[in-house]
This record gives structure tokens, C-alpha cells and sequence, in this order.
């Protein structure tokens, strides 16, 4: 079953096995939580820990809770999600409250739409009443994953550092649900 868990060092084999699979085919997550230096793990943990608390926030970013996708089942990260608890102008723009990426090795399984529903039911506990989420216009399968969760596209922009055309979205956060 997947779990959405907070970062942890009982989690650094998985993590690391996780960030593997991006080396094997020769790229990097796009999700800056993945990003991370992950050379000092208890300080990558705490430094997730501060975020979701408000310590220590560095300059350009909110505070955000940051999850692992955990599937007990096969001891494995599947993904991370980040939710940002508010949004400044630059989120506003473009990416909005909630980020989420699936590892190389386990996408075309269903992972990211079950991810991004477990991220909203997170948000619902934190008492959020809509999320914004954007992805690049060519990311068709990030697009369905937000429409499978609600989404509704509210417009198109410009990204101003790729020139790629973003869609954002919205999704509405009924209680209960």
C-alpha cells in the first residue's frame, strides 16, 4: 500500500536506492526536494523538518511539508511530493501549491495520481481550501494526473525561464472528501 511518510534517516537506504534510478538513465528530478544534498542525511531530514515548521526559511521560499511516497509492500520510494502552504509571487505565477515527482523505474503505473490524491487529502488536513498546481503544457501525463484529481485548468502562461508554456490549474478541496 502507498504511504505518504515524512522524511526520515530509518528511509536513507530507500532514498538513496530512489535517486538511483534517476542516475541509471542519466537524469535529475525536476522536483527541488529531490535536488537536495543528501551527503549529510540527518541535516537533508531536518532541513525538511524546518521547512514544514517555519525555521529558517530561506529567502524566495514558503514554508511546505514535504512527504516520501512509501510503498510498504515492497520496501520501496516510489516518489516525493512537497506542498507549499502558501504561495508567493513566483508559485502564484506559475507552479503553485504542490510538486510531485514518481521515479524513472516506476512511472505508466498509476503512482502519480494516487500521490497527488494522497497530497490532497494532506492539504485537506492542513485546512487548505484550494491548491494550485501547474506543469508544462507537453507533460500530457501530468496533466491527466490532475485532472484524474479535480483539476481544472484556469490558464496558460509563459514560463519566463524555459519560454515552455505552462497550464495552471485548480483544484477545489471539499472536506471529507
Amino acid at each position: 500500500m502507498l504511504t505518504l511518510v515524512k522524511p526520515h534517516i530509518c528511509y536513507q537506504r530507500q532514498y538513496l536506492a530512489m535517486l538511483h534510478a534517476w542516475e541509471v538513465i542519466h537524469e535529475k528530478p525536476q522536483t527541488w526536494v529531490l535536488q537536495q544534498d543528501y551527503s549529510d542525511f540527518p541535516a537533508l531530514v531536518l532541513k525538511f523538518e524546518e521547512l514544514a515548521n517555519d525555521i529558517q526559511i530561506p529567502e524566495g521560499y514558503v514554508p511546505c511539508s514535504t512527504f516520501w511516497a512509501y510503498e510498504d509492500e515492497s520496501d520501496t520510494l516510489i516518489g516525493a511530493v512537497n506542498i507549499r502552504h502558501t504561495l508567493n509571487k513566483k508559485l502564484l505565477y506559475a507552479w503553485g501549491n504542490i510538486g510531485y515527482e514518481v521515479r524513472p523505474d516506476e512511472r505508466k503505473k498509476g503512482y502519480a495520481t494516487e500521490i497527488l490524491r494522497l497530497a490532497l487529502k494532506k492539504c485537506r488536513q492542513m485546512k487548505m481550501e484550494k491548491v494550485l498546481l501547474g506543469c508544462y503544457k507537453e507533460n500530457s501525463a501530468s496533466a491527466r494526473t490532475i485532472l484524474k484529481n479535480g483539476g481544472v485548468l484556469e490558464n496558460e502562461i509563459i514560463d519566463k525561464e524555459s519560454g515552455k508554456i505552462i497550464q495552471r490549474y485548480w483544484i477545489t478541496l471539499q472536506s471529507g472528501s
